[in-house]
């Protein structure tokens, strides 16, 4: 992406033609002026007579005036032609030869003051993103938003091979993908997403687009997107995200959005881990960043009281997730709070009265839920002078206030960006991930813990590569006959195509067959033509199960150990 400057506002009729109309109506002038010279010039030199070798009376024709003149005017300057000028000639080239540098140097400066206007460049700026966005001939996405969270899902998307456009209010976020070292071309328009004609811009109508995903700072403006995707391609998939409760039941009314709350996930996610903190551990593990370290189990109390210092929206949802596992909480909050099984204290969370009501010494739990990150920080570390025991859990919103969170060791950390983010990563970037992480979170400790460590032991602690294959024509050509004669196991699946003795470093983490998933399949699991496969492993191991998949020969001898040539002419004497 590489546009002159960001697009503000264009009219959304013949945007391609823009730039030509600006074009015209600059130079309205300067055209006119150079024409009126050139006709009234060539008028001239027809009219004023000169005179032959021999004496006689000649005028020149029109196409040898404009010829004349085209060259004198580009001062190329040929020379007198096709006889010497007469004085009266001279006199009369003499004066068009002034006024043609005052023209030109008008029509320069008007060329230079044009390519200067900012209507000009932002129009050649949109004409420049709607033929990149025309030539997209794979599969794109439409992220509306480049903030925080958008930055972060577009650099992973583009990490995995997904096409992207991008649509934000904020010039300098446009600005910014022409520094940002994306591996793809990512084509940027400045304008509001909200207005069905920026969408259509950005390729919602083109057969290549293949989702939505609406992050900007503005729910409304997310509702906005949802509605307008859902009425002019209802097929296409649309992540939105939210922050009000209000609004999700009019998303929900078009069409079947995934709609991405980060304080419900957060309060989800917490009651998983209060449940079932190896599964948690687990999922939060193979959802994080490629490369991630095994994050420490949270170890958060499942009996005893929890104080909440602010009931706002993060503070509700938090509040209502615990009393509905039955875990007593104390709310804190200027304004109150009303909910059934909750103990509220009306008053200033930061208020050192409103903390000794709360009785802090009985507490086994302090989440910090307000608005305001310095407001967290110092709330926290009013709580633990308190009690040092007990389990923090803050809200942080602003990510430049990340050092502060990390210098405290708080146990929990929610940053809804970030959750956003994962979250809508694991939902369109790799559909088999987050159904593997939906059917996760519905297990117990029973399950995920050999799970994690076998995975440990294979892949070491680090977040292994993670994709998808498939058991296809297509997606296995050389073990379709192998599958079809059932004669293809998990554990044959993952040997090298080099030593057959080696097996590699990676494990099936799901196998979806049809409508029903098959989860932490054992190596006896045998595999079926169609299954799709969700695999965690090492980069190279990756590359050798491509192979496995893709060469005839490498898949004969991981499943038979034959060793079969792989050319044409090998395979023929061995058949022979």
């Amino acid at each position: 992406m590489s546009s002159p400057s960001p697009v503000r506002r264009v009219s959304a009729e013949g945007p391609s033609t823009t730039a030509i109309f600006l074009v015209l109506r600059k130079m309205r002038a300067p055209l006119i002026v150079l024409i009126s010279l050139f006709a009234i010039s060539i008028l001239g030199l027809t009219i004023v007579p000169g005179q032959t070798i021999e004496g006689q009376v000649w005028r020149m024709d029109p196409f040898e005036a404009f010829y004349f003149m085209s060259y004198t005017a580009t001062t190329i300057g040929f020379g007198e032609i096709p006889y010497p000028f007469s004085a009266a000639q001279r006199a009369w080239v003499i004066v068009t030869i002034y006024l043609s540098v005052v023209a030109w140097a008008y029509a320069i400066g008007s060329v230079l003051a044009l390519l200067q206007d900012r209507g000009f460049r932002e129009a050649l700026g949109l004409q420049r993103f709607e033929r990149q966005v025309r030539r997209m001939r794979e599969p794109f996405l439409i992220l509306c938003g480049f903030g925080q969270a958008g930055e972060v899902v577009a650099r992973a998307l583009d990490a995995t091979d997904h096409r992207l456009v991008v649509v934000d209010r904020e010039g300098t976020r446009i600005e910014a993908l022409d520094l940002a070292a994306f591996r793809s071309d990512v084509p940027g328009l400045c304008g509001d997403a909200s207005d069905p004609h920026e969408l259509r811009r950005a390729g919602l109508d083109s057969p290549h687009c293949a989702g939505v995903i609406a992050l900007t700072n503005d729910d409304h403006a997310n509702l906005a997107i949802t509605m307008a995707t859902a009425l002019l391609r209802p097929e296409l998939p649309v992540v939105c995200r939210t922050l009000q409760d209000d609004l999700i039941d009019r998303i929900k009314a078009f069409g079947d959005p995934l709609i991405v709350d980060p304080f419900n996930l957060f309060g989800d996610e917490l009651v998983v881990a209060l449940r079932a903190p190896v599964t948690n551990r687990l999922t939060s593990w193979l959802t994080s960043d490629q490369g991630s370290p095994l994050p420490v189990q949270l170890d958060i109390p499942r009996h005893g009281r929890w104080v909440v210092a602010g009931y706002g929206r993060f503070g509700g949802h938090l509040a209502a997730d615990l009393v509905r596992n039955g875990i007593p909480v104390t709310v804190i909050d200027s304004k109150g709070g009303t909910g059934q099984g909750l103990e509220v204290i009306t008053g200033d969370p930061t208020s050192p009265q409103a903390l000794d009501a709360a009785d802090l010494d009985n507490a086994v739990a302090f989440a910090a839920a307000t608005d305001h990150d310095i407001t967290n920080l110092s709330l926290i570390v009013s709580a633990t002078s308190r009690n040092p025991g007990l389990f923090t859990v803050a809200r942080h919103n602003d990510p430049t206030n990340g050092p502060l969170f990390d210098a405290l060791h708080i146990d929990s950390v929610l940053m809804p960006t970030r959750l956003i983010a994962h979250e809508v990563l694991a939902r369109i970037g790799d559909p088999m991930m987050w159904l593997f992480v939906q059917n996760a979170q519905r297990r117990d400790d029973a399950w995920g813990q050999p799970l994690l460590d076998r995975l440990v032991a294979v892949c070491g602690e680090r977040r292994p590569e993670i994709w998808t294959v498939e058991l296809t024509d297509h997606g296995a050509p050389s073990l379709m006959d192998h599958i079809e004669a059932a004669d293809v196991t998990v554990a044959q699946l993952l040997k090298d195509p080099q030593d057959r003795q080696r097996d590699l470093e990676a494990v099936v983490l799901m196998i979806r067959r049809g409508q029903s998933v098959v989860m932490a399949p054992d190596d006896t699991q045998v595999l079926q033509v169609g299954d799709r496969l969700l695999v965690a492993g090492r980069g190279y191991d990756r590359r050798n199960l491509d192979t496995t998949l893709c060469v005839p020969a490498a898949a004969e001898y991981v499943i038979t150990g034959a060793q079969v040539g792989a050319s044409w002419i090998w395979r023929t004497l061995a058949d022979r």
